[in-house]
């Protein structure tokens, strides 16, 4: 307890935008949270609580001996040897990252392996797991969200394979899935419940469908429904501020409707649509040189996963429609980027999004020049939280500060407007982006800012124009994985650009996240620079011959 409170104090004593909230609050300026009953979202309280319902599997069963070597088991984030023998410890191991424990809990190594399992190493560590932890208790191993990962990547494998362990106990076991995750849906309310929900109606709806229960079935389509309209935005993108997650969502998404047509379900039609909306936004997301990593990057899968889905041919998205929902993709003959605002400026809660207002992903003939580094970690300290901020992304910041205040759940509209002003706006026009927005106003700097990108055939200006008054810090930021040398005041970025200022850069190891806990070396360009606002600065890019 004392450690929860000394972790709020700190919390409240790092951010002035929490503490004039809390004031506010305490003398009634601003209203509590909404009411809900959490577990229980108000569209489903015909369908619960969610009783046991008895399995039928009709496909076969693995007869397979035991394993005599050792298997490697990718984890998010790290690996695990594997030795064959005694298993019984192996799911009571202590991780440093929490996501590697899920994952071992969650099988996820099943779809990052592939036709690559093997079949002996799937049943002895099915076996493992159920003397270890098939007991549905309150653990991290029966989080629904995990309770839903480990029973659809085991049906898959079932179906593809034979079911591992012995057949009545697996049965019961993953019958029991489907009580467990209702009984703990992860519904906050509307402000406070993200895409876990969804994700528990799909392990519902496909332990329904695969076992043969209609109770589980009929709950987990009808949370499918209601959440794919909740959390996706009129564009079709996931609103939660994420390239990977969008991503993660469709995948997940056409799996339930693959299953719904293959059931016959009445939400097959519905599904389809839902799919294609969102297969509709990738085309705008994914640029020449690849997919930018904006966002939180999921444990769950890697993005080389979802190769299949970046080469669907549906049609896309009006850009128009997708760029009103903060994502705007822009092509200027060799130049195409990626740009992210999110609507209200404030990054979505609950969601995976980052302080990325006025950064942007840029390539150059499929070169990629500028990236996002995307965040290889979850967590609120260290290098997760850098990789969060806006010290981690192609942006510009003001003494030091994000565009805009870290995010909270409760946080109603008139105190996010208040305190971020009008929404940013992001546009398109002519051969240039514009974007402006008030988040540096809660500073003392007080001003507006508004950046803009030019183009011409071999280059890029970037001019930002930084209201307010007084002396202040400003940090404008590049990163790249390309080569970085510098030659007099400017830098060369693979053998090929020429970034230039009448600043110096200051250069700084980076890395470039491919994948939760994988990333390549990089490097950050930082133009560090004290000027007094109001102020115009400009930065240019240059093709070389």
């Amino acid at each position: 307890m004392l450690t929860a409170f000394l972790r709020k104090y700190r919390q409240v004593q790092a951010d002035p935008v929490l503490r004039r909230w809390l004031i506010g609050r305490a003398i009634g300026r601003w209203p509590g949270e909404p009411a809900y009953q959490a577990h229980r979202p108000p569209y489903a309280a015909d369908h619960l609580p969610l009783t046991a319902e008895e399995p039928r599997w009709d496909g076969a069963s693995l007869d397979v001996p035991a394993p005599d070597k050792a298997m490697i088991m990718p984890l998010p984030g790290s690996s695990l040897t594997v030795a064959p023998g005694d298993l019984s410890g192996l799911f009571d191991k202590s991780f440093v990252d929490t996501e590697a424990l899920l994952g071992l809990h969650r099988f996820a190594w099943l779809p990052w392996l592939g036709d690559q399992a093997d079949p002996v190493w799937v049943d002895a560590l099915w076996r493992a797991w159920c003397d270890s932890a098939g007991t549905v208790d309150d653990s991290w191993a029966w989080h629904p969200y995990t309770a839903a990962e480990r029973a659809i990547n085991i049906l898959r494998f079932a179906h593809a394979q034979g079911l591992p362990g012995d057949r009545d106990r697996t049965l019961g076991i993953l019958a029991a899935h489907a009580p467990a995750i209702a009984q703990r849906l992860e519904y906050f309310g509307d402000h406070h419940t993200g895409n876990h929900l969804c994700n528990n109606g799909r392990g519902l709806f496909l332990l329904g469908l695969g076992l043969g229960l209609p109770q589980a079935t009929e709950l987990g389509a009808l949370i499918l429904l209601r959440e794919a309209e909740r959390i996706l935005m009129p564009s079709g993108v996931l609103r939660e501020g994420s390239s990977h997650y969008h991503l993660l969502l469709t995948r997940n998404l056409r799996e339930c409707a693959t299953a719904a047509r293959a059931h016959r379900r009445p939400e097959a039609d519905d599904l389809d649509r839902i799919v294609a909306r969102m297969l509709a936004v990738l085309p705008h997301l994914n640029l020449p040189g690849g997919l930018p990593l904006i966002g939180d990057i999921s444990p769950d899968a890697e993005p080389a996963l979802f190769a299949d889905l970046l080469q669907s041919d549906q049609d896309p998205v009006d850009g128009e429609l997708l760029r009103q929902d903060g994502w705007l993709r822009a092509d200027f003959g060799p130049w195409s980027g990626l740009w992210h605002a999110a609507p209200e400026g404030w990054s979505h809660m609950p969601g995976h999004g980052h302080q990325d207002l006025g950064s942007f992903e840029l390539h150059h003939e499929g070169n990629r020049v500028f990236v996002d580094p995307g965040r290889g970690a979850y967590g609120e300290e260290g290098e997760a939280a850098l990789y969060r901020s806006a010290r981690a992304h192609n942006g510009l910041l003001v003494d030091g500060a994000d565009p805009y205040a870290a995010n909270k759940p409760y946080y109603n509209a008139d105190f996010r407007q208040r305190l971020g002003g009008e929404p940013p706006t992001l546009q398109c026009q002519g051969n240039g982006i514009f974007l402006r927005h008030d988040g540096f106003g809660r500073l003392k700097a007080g001003g507006s800012v508004t950046r803009s990108w030019i183009f011409e055939d071999n280059r890029l200006t970037l001019r930002d124009e930084i209201g307010g008054m007084g002396v202040h810090k400003t940090n404008r930021l590049f990163h790249t994985a390309l080569p970085v040398e510098r030659d007099d005041k400017d830098v060369i970025i693979g053998g090929y650009f020429r970034l230039s200022t009448d600043q110096g850069f200051i250069l700084r190891s980076a890395t470039i996240w491919e994948a939760y806990g994988r990333g390549r070396p990089g490097t950050c360009i930082d133009i560090d620079q004290t000027v007094t606002l109001p102020t115009s600065l400009i930065v240019r890019l240059e093709v070389l011959d």
